[in-house]
């Protein structure tokens, strides 16, 4: 059931992954009214859906929540370890989880918003979206695509090194997920590996400037585009599990093929290379449809935000409605910059939830 029709809340938090706990731990912390919508059956957000091979070694860092310390590294699979963490989270803080519930869209009623799910609906002041990109793979298109005879699989599907045993698997994708497959296929398999760019990669892997790729992705969502991803700026880099991969040739990169065909891709040249699987490695792109009726794309495709202050990670607002946030999009599309999101939406919202109980004064 939804909530009852004269009901409103001062905010509904659309997602329960890292960045959406974070905003309604803050939202508690400030007397706020309000329930999170998270579309999954169990709790755990996105990493409850990562493959199996994926240990807490593995992972780039998850940040703490908010009074509530991160897991450590370990061989444990994430998969378990941080689901486990985000259900204790929930429990420990008594936060209003409600599931499972996948938003339809979210409509403007005046003053106030209507989240709708199914037959079911939630009237509030804001909106705080935390819904990130794992729904939403991205796979390019390339002539001959459907054609191909072998198996195409995504990250969202990728079932562990031993499915691909014996098969010649292309990896598409320069970023982290695709340089990890690679290390997990080329010790048990052929491989070749191919992207669009050159891959920027870095001497050791604990060393960026994470504020300046921050900065770069900020930059794109103030001026109304797409963010791309943070780690998409940070460049790649080998980890020691990865080195017999490396030593086997598998960083090898080719450019991108021309073509797909039924056994294999064409390159530009004209050569044909035979492959049994197509992995892309692609990436994501945010999970925001069910706010276009709100109409806060720009031009450019994407939604503008608006810095609260100086910190590139405090873009939460839209723009063209400031009743909606958005946390884990763009500059704080990572764990910690979700929780840095958290704590910005939750005060944005209590400044517009006391703006609007403020009384007016009628003139004399």
């Amino acid at each position: 059931m939804g909530h009852r029709p004269s009901e409103v809340f001062d905010a509904v938090v659309i997602g329960a992954g890292q960045a959406g706990l974070s905003a309604s731990y803050h939202l508690k912390r400030l007397g706020l009214d309000h329930v999170v919508l998270d579309a999954d059956e169990r709790p755990g957000g996105a990493w409850q859906h990562r493959w199996e091979s994926l240990t807490m070694d593995d992972v780039h860092g998850v940040a703490d929540l908010p009074d509530g310390p991160a897991p450590g590294r370990g061989d444990e699979r994430a998969n378990v370890v941080i689901p486990a963490w985000f259900e204790e989270y929930e429990r420990t803080h008594e936060l209003p989880v409600v599931r499972p519930v996948r938003v339809d869209r979210v409509e403007s009623a005046g003053d106030l918003l209507v989240v709708h799910a199914g037959t079911r609906s939630w009237t509030t002041r804001t909106v705080v979206n935390a819904t990130g990109t794992w729904s939403r793979p991205f796979v390019p298109r390339y002539p001959g695509q459907d054609s191909f005879r072998g198996e195409q699989l995504h990250t969202v599907d990728y079932p562990g090194p031993e499915h691909f045993r014996g098969k010649r698997v292309l990896v598409v994708g320069g970023g982290a997920s695709a340089v990890q497959f690679l290390g997990e296929l080329r010790p048990v398999t052929d491989t070749v590996w191919v992207t669009r760019r050159e891959p920027v990669w870095r001497d050791h892997i604990e060393e960026f400037d994470g504020r300046a790729a921050i900065a770069l992705v900020e930059e794109r969502v103030r001026e109304g585009r797409l963010p791309g991803s943070v780690v998409s700026v940070t460049g790649i880099g080998l980890r020691p599990q990865e080195q017999e991969a490396a030593r086997l040739g598998a960083y090898e990169r080719r450019p991108m093929f021309e073509t797909i065909e039924p056994d294999g891709v064409r390159w530009a040249d004209g050569s044909f290379e035979p492959v049994d699987v197509i992995l892309w490695a692609t990436g994501f792109r945010p999970a925001v449809g069910h706010l276009a009726p709100l109409g806060l794309r720009s031009r450019h495709g994407g939604i503008r935000l608006l810095r609260a202050n100086r910190d590139v990670q405090s873009a939460t607002t839209a723009a063209e409605d400031p009743r909606v946030q958005l946390v884990g999009y763009g500059p704080s599309a990572s764990t910690i910059g979700g929780n840095r999101a958290g704590r910005v939406a939750a005060t944005a919202v209590a400044k517009l939830v006391r703006e609007a109980e403020r009384p007016t004064l009628s003139a004399s």
